[in-house]
């Protein structure tokens, strides 16, 4: 690629990544005639659109995002290159957003985005947090940490361990306790699973979208619910119960979109995650 090339280039994956023409201009130090100038030259040589223009901002369709990708991997290459001449070994760069559940955003992912970002300190991490299914192929995420049974067909990657969960109740509780029940995004857990299966509608009373909120919920006395270990056994307001489920284990993945999967710098990520999360998650079995 020519370098006027990667110069129009960079300026089409600053948007990518901030989403909008004034954050990739504040990124780049540039003005914000001179970002739209760029893409402008870039999309005229390449005779199509990069991004769709909306007044949220600008969203890169499924079918432009290896490009994005192999704009990553070129910026990389370039960033190793002066490493290499500088007698420095190559690390992981630039941004990479991954999106997982509360639970995980709370407990667990923290301490694994400051490990691996401080072995590479020109990595950054950016947690995005929702119990709902991200659709990556817009972009709103590079890499799912999701407890799933399996993956859904367009997402691939691996799996990091096993989230085991257990019911819980208030520290030192007296007296008969109610189930917390879930709901919203919840209802399609093993938790959820559980409770259908199990226990008649009289014995739930309340309940939550939210693992955490529901850790509250138990921790305030309100009653007894399933939790996963990592939330649970941390907090000393609340403690594990021999009623309820014996073991309810669900795998955790480490997953990126099919068609992106093997590109290096999200598949060194993947990797690593995964490895820093396996021996957190073994410590809450």
């Amino acid at each position: 690629m020519h370098r006027d090339n990667w110069d129009d280039l960079r300026y089409v994956l600053a948007v990518a990544e901030t989403g909008s023409v004034s954050a990739a201009s504040r990124m780049l130090k540039v003005n914000h005639a001179t970002v739209l100038r760029r893409i402008a030259a870039f999309e005229d040589r390449q005779g199509a659109e990069v991004f769709e223009r909306s007044p949220q901002g600008y969203q890169v369709p499924s079918d432009r995002l290896r490009l994005v990708e192999a704009a990553r991997e070129v910026r990389n290459a370039i960033d190793t290159v002066g490493r290499i001449l500088q007698g420095a070994e190559a690390q992981l760069s630039g941004v990479v957003r991954v999106t997982s559940t509360d639970t995980f955003c709370i407990s667990v992912l923290p301490d694994v985005v400051a490990e691996i970002t401080a072995e590479s300190p020109e990595l950054r991490i950016e947690l995005q947090c929702t119990n709902a299914h991200l659709d990556l192929s817009r972009l709103h995420a590079d890499i799912s940490v999701r407890p799933a049974v399996k993956l859904p067909d367009e997402l691939t990657g691996d799996q990091a361990g096993i989230l085991g969960m257990r019911s819980y109740g208030p520290a030192n509780a007296r007296g008969e306790l109610r189930w917390l029940g879930v709901c919203g995004a919840l209802s399609r857990s093993k938790a959820a699973e559980f409770m259908a299966e199990e226990l008649a509608p009289g014995e739930i009373v309340n309940g939550a979208d939210s693992f955490p909120v529901l850790r509250e919920m138990v921790a305030a006395g309100l009653g007894k619910a399933i939790l996963p270990n990592c939330l649970g056994d941390p907090d000393p307001r609340v403690e594990r119960l021999h009623q309820g489920p014996n073991e309810v284990n669900v795998p955790v993945w480490v997953a990126s979109q099919a068609d992106l999967a093997d590109a290096p710098r999200l598949r060194n990520t993947r990797r690593r995650i995964a490895e820093a999360l396996e021996p957190r998650l073994a410590g809450y079995a």
